[in-house]
């Protein structure tokens, strides 16, 4: 998967934010806040080759059920595809 170089994720004040910069910001309205989980997929997804990998680093890094984080990470990259962010 892609990143669209149009984003990029900063903290601010203990915050997650992925900002537009670029000819997106002036297109794009609003910034998108993401949880700690948000930002370490954010982080890897052009490090993996598929989602399964991406999954599997879910998976090592927190406590969570396979289930519910393939969910989870399912509905966060439609989100981000439907916004054209990745």
């Amino acid at each position: 998967m892609k990143i669209n170089k149009e984003f990029i994720l900063r903290e601010i004040a203990g915050e997650y934010i992925l900002v537009p910069i670029g000819d997106t910001s002036l297109s794009f309205n609003g910034l998108i806040t993401v949880n700690d989980v948000g930002a370490f997929i954010w982080n890897n997804i052009e490090k993996s080759s598929s989602e399964e990998e991406l999954l599997n680093l879910i998976l090592d890094e927190y406590e969570v059920d396979k289930a519910s984080a393939k969910e989870d990470l399912d509905e966060f990259l439609d989100k981000l595809r439907e916004s054209e962010i990745i």
